[in-house]
């Protein structure tokens, strides 16, 4: 009798013991998700804040270049679109939504194009190049429709010209345009007579915001 309780007791305490077992690996699956479940919802946030962040930051920045820019296009009777208004100046780290295709000014990155003879086959950032303008360089720009014979001709007038620069812009409106600060306009081909004036006038001309600046060291295609 004495024998058949104590295996009784026995087995009693062995199923309590197992089940307090049972109960502290329960509790510690649970702390395990609980913890894993903060550090999700954590980071979550954090993730969530950043990009909120960033998205707040960069509409403030398009907020203040929109704010920064302003005015509109008037053209000479020498067929020189000039602009006539605020052009902003800030150096952006994020793209600009500029007034024309290309640009004639506005906020810019702070790395800009090389432009000293430079003539690049590829197409350019335009935050990039409008800080070559800056510095006053004419930029020349054509498109798929300008000829072949064109393109080299302006590309060996561009290449003994220091502070200019050439590229393709399928963008633009025009086969082929030229551009410095302020200043743009479109040109039949590469002997129109308005191509050597528009040198002339804007290859460092008065419109340079930073007269003198580089136009090495900068980008390279």
């Amino acid at each position: 009798m004495g024998s058949a309780k104590n295996q009784s007791n026995a087995a009693r305490k062995a199923r309590i013991e197992e089940m307090r077992r049972a109960e502290r690996a329960r509790e510690r699956r649970n702390r395990i998700l609980t913890v894993s479940a903060s550090v999700v919802v954590v980071v979550g946030l954090v993730v969530g804040g950043v990009v909120l962040i960033q998205s707040q930051s960069d509409d403030s920045d398009k907020a203040q270049a929109d704010k920064k820019t302003s005015g509109k296009f008037v053209t000479g009777t020498d067929g020189v679109r000039t602009w006539k208004g605020t052009l902003g100046r800030t150096h952006v780290a994020k793209s600009v939504s500029y007034s024309s295709e290309p640009p004639v000014g506005g906020d810019h990155n702070q790395v800009w194009m090389n432009c000293n003879g430079d003539v690049y086959t590829k197409e350019l950032k335009n935050e990039n190049a409008v800080h070559s303008l800056e510095h006053g360089a004419v930029w020349v720009t054509y498109t798929s429709k300008a000829s072949k014979s064109d393109i080299d001709a302006l590309a060996a007038k561009v290449k003994q010209t220091p502070y200019t620069l050439m590229s393709p812009d399928e963008k633009q409106k025009d086969p082929i345009m030229l551009t410095a600060w302020g200043h743009q306009r479109a040109v039949t081909s590469a002997k129109d007579p308005n191509v050597g004036k528009f040198f002339e006038k804007y290859v460092q001309g008065e419109q340079t915001p930073e007269p003198g600046a580089a136009c090495t060291g900068g980008l390279s295609e």
